[in-house]
C-alpha cells in the first residue's frame, strides 16, 4: 500500500513537471545548433574506399537569388529526410549543395542596385547557406561548389577545349533567340511559350549572330535510346525528353526547279509513299530558295516578309502549329522525280526552317495541314492512300474514297504507278530503294534537337577561352593559360553587346601560335554549362589537377535519387545527360547516364500562383522559424500534400504541426524517468491494450520504411506517427498504472523518436538525449517490424449497391466471403436503400469491394 502511495506520488510530482515544462523549438533548436556547428565532420560522407554501400542523394542546387522561400524549403526537406533514413539505415551517404551562381539576375541586379554580381552573389550565398544551416539541413560543406568562383569555371573552360578538340564546340553564323529584357542569346530551350524562360512575358526576337555551339546532335540517337535506360525516371519526364529529341525517319527527295537544271530543292517527308499525291511544294518563309525565288519580285519579297512577321509572332505565343496558314505562289515550278510532274512552289507560313529541310512536298489529300492550305488556296487534292480492306483496289483506285485528310498508315497505295496496291511500309521502302537507286534521294533521320548555342553576350558567366588572330584564326587558349579569369573592373550596361568587349585589357591577347596579336572571344558561356557536371565536382570539390577523379566517381555514380522541379526536364537535364556521355568518350569516367533516380517534387502555391519572388507571394521561412520553430517548417512542407503534388500554403497547417511535436515533446518528457530506468526492448504485451499499441507501433514502422523505400508519401508517413501519438495518449492510464509493461513503453518512446529524426531532427535529438542516450541518433540504426504485427488485423470495405458507394463495413482481415455478405446485407444503410428490392447476386472482392446487384 505504502509502495501504491510512493509511486501515485512520484507520478502526480511528474505530471506536474511535465505541464510546467513546455516545448520551446526556439531553445531547444539553438542548443542542437550550436552543437552540430561544432561537428564538422557530423554529416561527412566516407570515403570511396568504404565497404559501406553508397547513397548519392542530392537536390538540384539554387540559383543565389538572395533568401530561401518555401519552395526552396521543400525540395530540401525531401532531400534531407531521406538522406538521414539512409544514413540510419547503414549506408554511407554524399549528401552535398553548392550554388548555380553565374546568371543574369546578378547582372541586372547590379545594375539596379549599383553593386557588383561577386559581392551580390557571394552575399546570397552567405545568407543562404546560413538559412541551410539554422533550419537543420544534413550538408557537407566541405563539398561544397560555387560555380561563379575560377576554382570551378576553370574546369568549364577545360570542357570546352576538350570539347573542341573533338569537333563538339564550332562557331558559326545563326539566327538565335534574342531576349530584349536580358540583352543576350537564348537556346531554344530557354524559349517558353514564345517568351523568355526568364521574363515571362517578354516576347523573343530573332537575330543572326556569330555564335559558338556544342554539337549535342551528334548524341541525339545516343539520348535518345538510353531514354528507356531510366526506368527510375518519372514517365513524364522521359516523355518530354523524347518529344525535344523529336527522332523522325524518312526520306530526302531532290526535286529540280523548272528551267533551271543546276538548283534543286529537297525536301524532308516521313510519307514518301504518299510522293504521287503531291500537288505543290511549300517553302518555309526564311527558306534560301524563297530569297532567290523573289530576287526580281518586289510584291513576291514584301509577301515573304509579312509570312516571317506572321512566323513570328506565333512563336511568340507558342503557337506556330495552330497558325492561321496563309501563302503566296512564286510563279516557279519544281518537278516531282517520281511522275515528271510540274509542281507550283509556294511559300506558307506553317512550314518552319528548324524541322527537316524547311522545304516540304505538300500532300493535301493525306495530311491535315497541308488539307487545309490547299482548300483555301484552291490547289489540287489528289488521292493516293486508301484505307486498308479485304477488297484489293483495282489499278485505277475505284475503291471507295476515304473521308479527307486520310492519315492513317494502315493502308494501300493507289494512283502511284508501278507500286500501286503495297502497304504503306512496304511502298516507303520500295519508293526510297527506287529514289536512293536513281540518285535524287536518300534515306534519312531528322531531330527535332538543334545543336546547343552557348554563346552569352553578357558579363557574369564562364568567358570562352579562345582567341581570334588575323594570320592563325580561331585559336584556343592553352591549357597551362586557365583559368582566363573573369575581370573584376568592367561596366555593365544593356548596349553594345558584351561588356567585356569594352575592357582593352582582356581583350587584348598575344596568340599562343605566332606569338602576334589576338582579340579574346568577349563571349560567356550559358550558364547550364555550369550545371551540367557539377554534381561530379561534389565527389571531390577540392581537386586542383583535374576536374574529376575517375576512382572516386566510378564509386559515387551514378547518382541514386536526385529532385527537383519538373521544369528542369528538357533544359538542364538533357545538358546534364549529354555532357557525361562526352565525359565518358573522354574516358574521364565510365558510367554513361548521371543518374539513377529522378523525383520531381510539385510547387509551393500560395494565392493561387507558384511561390515566386517575381509574383510577390513568397513565404519567408525564417518568418515561420521566428515563430513555429524549424521542425515545424520543414515537417510542414512534407505533411501538407505528397511530395510530387503541389502544396497549396496555409500557415495554419505550420501551428497545427507545432502543436503536434507538442504532444510528443510533452508525452515522452512525462514518461522518460521511468523510460530511462526500463531495458528498451520487446516485452510480452501481457494485456489487450499492451498488445494493441504493439500493433500500431510495428505497423507505424512498416509504414514509414515502405513509403521512404516506395513512393515516399511522407504525408502519409507523418499522419502514421500521429495517429501512434493518439495511441500512446488513449493509453496514457495504462502505462501509468504499469498495466503496459516499461521495457514496452521505453522501446516504444525510442522508436518514436527514430522515426521522427528524418522529419525533425531538432527535436528528436533532444528527445533521445532526454531518453537517456548519448549517440549520435543520425548513426542510430532505423528500427525494425515485425511483418506479422504490422499486417493490417481489420480492413474497412466500401458497400456497394449496382456500382454506387453507400455505406462502409469493418472486418477482420480474410473474413470468408459469407461472413462478408452477412455483414454487408446486416448494414443499416444497406437495407434502408435495398427496400425489399430483389438480390440476384452480390459481388466480392476479398478485403477490398463488396458491390449488391439489387433490381
Amino acid at each position: 500500500m505504502l509502495e501504491k502511495t510512493l509511486s501515485e506520488a512520484e507520478n502526480k510530482k511528474r505530471e506536474e513537471r511535465t505541464e510546467q515544462v513546455q516545448y520551446d523549438p526556439h531553445k531547444i533548436e539553438q542548443k542542437w545548433y550550436a552543437r552540430w556547428q561544432s561537428q564538422p565532420d557530423l554529416y561527412k560522407a566516407e570515403s570511396a574506399t568504404s565497404a559501406k554501400k553508397k547513397y548519392y542523394v542530392l537536390e538540384m542546387l539554387p540559383y543565389p537569388s538572395g533568401a530561401l522561400h518555401m519552395g526552396h524549403v521543400r525540395n530540401y526537406s525531401i532531400g534531407d529526410a531521406l538522406a538521414r533514413y539512409m544514413w540510419m539505415k547503414g549506408y554511407n551517404v554524399l549528401h552535398p549543395m553548392g550554388w548555380d551562381a553565374f546568371g543574369l539576375p546578378a547582372e541586372n541586379a547590379a545594375i539596379k542596385n549599383n553593386t557588383h554580381p561577386r559581392e551580390w552573389t557571394l552575399g546570397n550565398i552567405a545568407n543562404m547557406k546560413a538559412q541551410m544551416k539554422r533550419i537543420g539541413f544534413s550538408y557537407d560543406w566541405d563539398t561544397e561548389v560555387t560555380t561563379c568562383l575560377p576554382d570551378y569555371y576553370r574546369w568549364n573552360q577545360w570542357f570546352f577545349l576538350k570539347f573542341y578538340e573533338r569537333g563538339l564546340a564550332y562557331r558559326k553564323k545563326s539566327k538565335v533567340n534574342w531576349c530584349p529584357e536580358c540583352a543576350t542569346v537564348l537556346a531554344n530551350e530557354q524559349v517558353v511559350n514564345g517568351c523568355c524562360w526568364r521574363h515571362e512575358e517578354t516576347p523573343v526576337e530573332q537575330r543572326d549572330l556569330e555564335q559558338w555551339f556544342l554539337r549535342i546532335t551528334d548524341y541525339a540517337q545516343e539520348l535518345l535510346d538510353y531514354i528507356d535506360k531510366l526506368p527510375g525516371w518519372p514517365e513524364k519526364v522521359r516523355t518530354m525528353q523524347r518529344n525535344w529529341i523529336g527522332r523522325s525517319e524518312g526520306a530526302l527527295v531532290d526535286f529540280a526547279l523548272e528551267g533551271r537544271s543546276v538548283e534543286k530543292i529537297t525536301v524532308f517527308t516521313t510519307r514518301i509513299d504518299t510522293i504521287f499525291g503531291a500537288t505543290s511544294i511549300q517553302l518555309a518563309p526564311e527558306h534560301p530558295m524563297a530569297k532567290k525565288l523573289a530576287e526580281n519580285s518586289l510584291d513576291l519579297r514584301a509577301a515573304i516578309e509579312e509570312l516571317i512577321g506572321e512566323q513570328r509572332r506565333a512563336r511568340e505565343t507558342d503557337d506556330v502549329g495552330n497558325i492561321e496558314k496563309h501563302g503566296v505562289f512564286t510563279g516557279s515550278y519544281a518537278i516531282n522525280p517520281f511522275n515528271n510532274e510540274k509542281l507550283p512552289i509556294w511559300i506558307a507560313n506553317y512550314v518552319v526552317m528548324d524541322y527537316g529541310t524547311g522545304a516540304i512536298m505538300s500532300v493535301p489529300a493525306h495530311d491535315e495541314r497541308d488539307y487545309e492550305f490547299a482548300k483555301k488556296y484552291g490547289i489540287d487534292i489528289r488521292i493516293v492512300v486508301l484505307p486498308r480492306r479485304t477488297r484489293e483496289p483495282s489499278e485505277e483506285g475505284t475503291a471507295d474514297e476515304p473521308v479527307l485528310p486520310f492519315t492513317s498508315t494502315e493502308s494501300l497505295i493507289i494512283n502511284s504507278g508501278e507500286f500501286n496496291g503495297l502497304s504503306n511500309a512496304e511502298a516507303i521502302d520500295k519508293m526510297t530503294q527506287y529514289a536512293e537507286q536513281n540518285g535524287f534521294g536518300k534515306r534519312t533521320v531528322t531531330f527535332r534537337l538543334k545543336d546547343w548555342g552557348i554563346s552569352r553576350q553578357r558579363y557574369w558567366g564562364t568567358p570562352i577561352p579562345m582567341l581570334y588572330c588575323e594570320k592563325d584564326g580561331i585559336v584556343p587558349v592553352p591549357e597551362k593559360d586557365l583559368p582566363v579569369v573573369l575581370p573584376h573592373d568592367v561596366k555593365i550596361t544593356l548596349q553594345g553587346g558584351s561588356p567585356l568587349a569594352g575592357l582593352k585589357e582582356f581583350v587584348k591577347a598575344k596568340c599562343p601560335k605566332c606569338g602576334g596579336p589576338a582579340r579574346r572571344e568577349t563571349d560567356t558561356m550559358d550558364t547550364f554549362v555550369d550545371s551540367s557536371w557539377y554534381f561530379y565536382r561534389y565527389t571531390n570539390a577540392k581537386l586542383n589537377t583535374a576536374p574529376l577523379d575517375g576512382k572516386t566517381i566510378s564509386y559515387w555514380f551514378p547518382i541514386d535519387q536526385y529532385i527537383g522541379g519538373v521544369e528542369h526536364a528538357i533544359l538542364h537535364l538533357i545538358y546534364s545527360r549529354f555532357w557525361t556521355k562526352v565525359m565518358r568518350d573522354l574516358g574521364l569516367i565510365a558510367n554513361a547516364e548521371p543518374i539513377e533516380r529522378l523525383f520531381t517534387q510539385g510547387m509551393v502555391i500560395k494565392g493561387g500562383a507558384k511561390m515566386s519572388k517575381s509574383k510577390g507571394n513568397v513565404v519567408s521561412p525564417d518568418d515561420m522559424i521566428a515563430r513555429y520553430g524549424a521542425d515545424s517548417t520543414r515537417m510542414y512542407s512534407l505533411f501538407a500534400a505528397p511530395p510530387d503534388r503541389d502544396l497549396d500554403w496555409q500557415e495554419s497547417g505550420v501551428e497545427g504541426v507545432s502543436r503536434f511535436l507538442s504532444r510528443v515533446y510533452r508525452f515522452i518528457l512525462k514518461h522518460a524517468d521511468a523510460a530511462r530506468d526500463a531495458s528498451p526492448k520487446r516485452a510480452p504485451a501481457a494485456s489487450a491494450v499492451a498488445r494493441q499499441l504493439d500493433r500500431k507501433l510495428h505497423q507505424t514502422i512498416c509504414k514509414i520504411s515502405n513509403d521512404f523505400d516506395g513512393r515516399w508519401h511522407f504525408n502519409t508517413s507523418i499522419a502514421a506517427i500521429m495517429e501512434l501519438v493518439n495511441a500512446l495518449y488513449a493509453s496514457d492510464e495504462q502505462i501509468t498504472s504499469g498495466a503496459i509493461p516499461a521495457e514496452q513503453v521505453a522501446n516504444t518512446l525510442r522508436t518514436i523518436v527514430l522515426l521522427i529524426a528524418p522529419f525533425a531532427p531538432y527535436i528528436a535529438a533532444e528527445l533521445w538525449e532526454t531518453l537517456g542516450y548519448k549517440s549520435v541518433l543520425l548513426r542510430e540504426s532505423w528500427p525494425e517490424f515485425d511483418p506479422e504485427l504490422a499486417k493490417e488485423n481489420e480492413v474497412e470495405i466500401p458497400v456497394q449497391i449496382n456500382g454506387k458507394n453507400r455505406s462502409h463495413i469493418v472486418v477482420p482481415v480474410g473474413t470468408p466471403d459469407e461472413k462478408v455478405r452477412e455483414r454487408a446485407l446486416a448494414d443499416e444503410k444497406i437495407k434502408a436503400a435495398i427496400g425489399g428490392k430483389q438480390i440476384p447476386r452480390v459481388i466480392i472482392v476479398p478485403n477490398k469491394l463488396v458491390n449488391i446487384v439489387v433490381k
